[in-house]
């Protein structure tokens, strides 16, 4: 059974920085893609960014580049998105989530982890 758990998330002030993990568990995760999501309170969820969990190879959305980073440890099975220059508009619930290597979709979840950015 596959389980992504998301950590880190709380409250912090405009200009700070957290780090969101992400332990993943249940099978080899070796080929899949795992992305990070968000979705603020009254919006739609929204494309954060993603990392391929063989290559380390990175993407990111314009919103967020040049201010979070994705990386993931192999040992741990855990993928991390660390989040500098916070502002109030990333406040929202963050998701990580897992996609196959045949896969368009991303199929699995984790149950998401609040952020809070204060002015």
């Amino acid at each position: 059974q596959v389980q992504l758990v998301e950590s880190g998330g709380g409250l912090v002030q405009a200009g700070g920085s957290l780090r969101l993990s992400c332990l993943a568990s249940g099978r080899t995760f070796s080929g899949y893609t795992m992305g990070w999501f968000r979705q603020a309170p009254g919006k739609e969820r929204e494309f954060v960014g993603r990392i391929t969990w063989n290559s380390g190879s990175t993407y990111y959305a314009n919103s967020v580049k040049g201010r979070f980073t994705i990386s993931r440890d192999n040992a741990k099975n855990t993928v991390y998105l660390q989040m500098n220059s916070l502002n109030v508009e990333d406040t929202a619930v963050y998701y990580c989530a897992a996609r196959g290597i045949t896969s368009s979709e991303y199929a699995y979840w984790g149950q998401g982890t609040q952020v809070t950015v204060s002015s």
